[in-house]
C-alpha cells in the first residue's frame, strides 16, 4: 500500500466547509497534499480505492484524515469504524471535525478510537486558529507509524 505521510483527507459534505477548511490549512503554511470527499461512501471507496479511486498512485493513503460525523448515508461515525477495523488503515491519524458538540458523539468517536474530536467554531478566525494548531501538532510534531502494505 502506497503510503502519503503529508497527504490530508478531508470527508466533509459541506462545500463552504470543505473550502474554508482547505484555505486554513493554506494559511497555516501547509502546502500537502488535501483531497476531498463529500460523503462516506466517497471515503471508503477513497481509503480502500473502490470504483472512481481504484488508481492507487493517483489516490494514495492518507497520512491524517479530517472526518466530519454529520455525512448523509454512511456517517462519520460508521467510517471511522470501518477504518480503526482495517489492519492497513487502523493507525492513520482520524480527526473528527464538526460542529456537533453531543456528548454521545464525542464518546462514540472516541469508542471507535478517534485520535482526536475537534469542534469547528463559530468565526473563521477561531476556526483558521484551530487548524493551525491541528496541522501543527499532526504535521509536524506527531510522529506517525508505518502504515504496512
Amino acid at each position: 500500500m502506497d503510503y502519503e505521510p503529508s497527504n490530508i483527507l478531508l470527508v466533509e459534505d459541506e462545500p463552504a466547509h470543505a473550502e474554508l477548511t482547505k484555505r486554513a490549512i493554506r494559511k497555516a503554511g501547509n502546502a500537502n497534499r488535501i483531497d476531498i470527499v463529500s460523503n462516506g461512501e466517497e471515503a471508503l471507496d477513497y481509503l480502500f480505492n473502490q470504483k472512481e479511486f481504484a488508481d492507487k498512485q493517483k489516490y494514495p493513503v492518507p497520512g491524517l484524515i479530517l472526518l466530519d460525523i454529520k455525512l448523509p448515508g454512511i456517517d462519520g461515525i460508521e467510517v471511522l469504524k470501518r477504518i480503526k477495523k482495517d489492519p492497513a488503515l487502523k493507525r492513520i491519524p482520524v480527526i473528527m471535525l464538526t460542529t456537533s458538540e453531543q456528548e454521545d458523539d464525542i464518546a462514540r468517536a472516541y469508542d471507535y478510537y478517534a485520535n482526536s474530536y475537534l469542534t469547528k467554531p463559530v468565526g473563521f478566525k477561531e476556526f483558521e486558529e484551530k487548524i493551525r494548531q491541528l496541522d501543527y501538532y499532526w504535521m509536524i510534531l506527531n510522529r506517525p507509524p508505518v502504515i504496512e502494505a
